[in-house]
């Protein structure tokens, strides 16, 4: 990797660890492009001393192609790395997501981050190298309960990882994932907005399921054990960036790696009755009897 000031692209800095993220890699000398979706949050971006902070909303092409542009202006044609790390989760039932919610949260989480990713590979292929690092989830291997859209686009995510870095190989262009386990975030808040913006829970046979969800999203503080804060993110990122040979995936938090190993040696039906177990959202009935 070159010698002069390393530069990187960071989606989704609103809060969270994108943000967390930006300020930890400004401090250790790099020159951070942090973007996020709204005017509001890149003037508040540029007051924490985040001076290159952009608008770049993912689910927008014309915005991501500018985005871009504007970045490369900057630079003078330059970047190191890309951290596709915008995203968020629609929560609900399978059968209770229409196609349009599906849509919504494949739009950010996937195909945003893959047409993002396109923009950036053929400065990466002409100067030699670069690094694309993907912001996943347990929930890219493991899935939960009521998290389907989440899950399918985390997974989603890490096919389309994985047969990048199959196509890149030998090119200088190096593709981690990072997959966090219950990470600090604004997450469960976010999440919670989508619920109601997409889905009738009083319509659905899921009812006693989204009761006890909704009090785990709007529980104040961390829910979940192991919880880390933003920081864990940043520890793996600058290793996915600055170690000469980076690792295909970097798994944060203590659950990450139990279910990472669990995956392994359980068959389906055991990790099923784990997953169920861990999920938080068990409604007081058996799942798959039918509710009275």
């Amino acid at each position: 990797m070159s010698h002069r000031l390393r530069s990187i692209l960071i989606t989704g800095c609103s809060s969270g660890i994108g943000l967390a993220c930006a300020q930890g890699l400004l401090k250790k000398g790099w020159r951070v492009f942090a973007s996020a979706r709204s005017a509001e949050d890149v003037e508040r971006l540029k007051d924490l001393g985040l001076a290159d902070a952009l608008l770049l909303d993912v689910a927008d092409s014309e915005s991501i192609f500018s985005g871009v542009q504007w970045v490369l202006t900057q630079t003078g044609g330059n970047l190191d790395a890309v951290f596709n790390n915008a995203g968020f989760g629609v929560p609900g039932a399978v059968e209770d997501l229409s196609r349009a919610a599906m849509r919504y949260q494949f739009e950010t989480n996937v195909f945003g981050a893959i047409e993002l990713t396109n923009q950036v590979l053929p400065i990466f292929r002409r100067q030699g190298y670069g690094r694309v690092v993907f912001n996943s989830s347990v929930l890219g291997f493991a899935a939960m309960p009521y998290r389907g859209a989440y899950n399918a686009s985390k997974f989603a995510l890490e096919g389309f990882a994985d047969t990048l870095r199959l196509e890149l190989q030998g090119s200088g262009i190096f593709v981690s994932l990072i997959e966090p386990g219950p990470i600090v975030s604004r997450f469960r808040a976010n999440a919670a907005e989508q619920f109601y913006r997409w889905i009738k829970p009083e319509l659905s046979f899921h009812l006693p399921s989204y009761q006890v969800m909704d009090a785990r999203l709007k529980k104040a503080g961390p829910v979940a054990p192991f919880t880390l804060p933003e920081e864990a993110v940043l520890e793996v990122l600058l290793r996915a960036l600055e170690v000469k040979t980076p690792a295909v995936r970097y798994r944060v938090t203590t659950p990450t790696k139990v279910f990472a190993f669990l995956k392994r040696i359980l068959s389906s039906r055991l990790l099923d009755r784990v997953l169920l177990a861990a999920s938080g959202d068990e409604p007081g009935f058996s799942y798959g009897r039918k509710r009275d």
